[in-house]
């Protein structure tokens, strides 16, 4: 568990959300004293606790399941060579 006086946490929040946001847990002093502690929102029971740990690890970043609005009409990119397919047909002869 990570210890933040009041001071060095309002100077440093955005380091210290991160931290709890992969999991860690922070303890809030004033004057050397506990006043508050900062713990992770607990997410959906139907995630697997395999993904919860890689999101802990920073492997990855678990979504909110929702496209913005905009996504269907974004540009699409540009691969007039069909690189990405045949990169994923390769994936898919080689079993994975």
């Amino acid at each position: 568990m990570k210890i933040a006086a009041i001071s060095k946490l309002k100077a440093s929040l955005s380091e210290y959300l991160k931290r709890v946001k992969s999991g860690e847990e922070v303890l809030v002093t004033e004057r050397g004293k506990p006043v508050a502690k900062l713990v992770p929102v607990i997410r959906k029971a139907s995630l697997s606790t395999h993904l919860q740990e890689m999101e802990k690890q920073g492997l990855i970043k678990l979504g909110s399941g929702q496209l913005p609005k905009t996504f269907w009409s974004l540009p699409r990119p540009n691969d007039s060579k069909s690189r990405g397919l045949k990169v994923l047909l390769e994936e898919r002869r080689g079993g994975r």
